[in-house]
């Protein structure tokens, strides 16, 4: 039983930590292109902002991995 109790927290840990980043960086790029569109020649600091508001967002997704594992070893 506890075992999967164990499994279904970190499937929890997973899910959760992949999916509202996922909707974040959807959110991101979606606002990124619109803002391009409008001005085309601000399209290099919209484009580096926009990598790096992802990668920030893709720690998010990273630290729900390395909480799943920790809950799996159970450390």
């Amino acid at each position: 039983m506890e075992s999967a109790i164990t499994a279904l927290a970190a499937a929890l840990a997973i899910a959760l930590s992949t999916m509202f980043p996922a909707m974040a960086q959807g959110k991101a790029a979606k606002a990124a292109l619109e803002s391009i569109a409008r001005q085309p020649e601000a399209a290099k600091e919209i484009r580096s902002t926009l990598l790096l508001s992802l990668a920030l967002i893709e720690a998010l997704t990273i630290y729900g991995l390395l909480i799943a594992f920790m809950i799996i070893g159970k450390i």
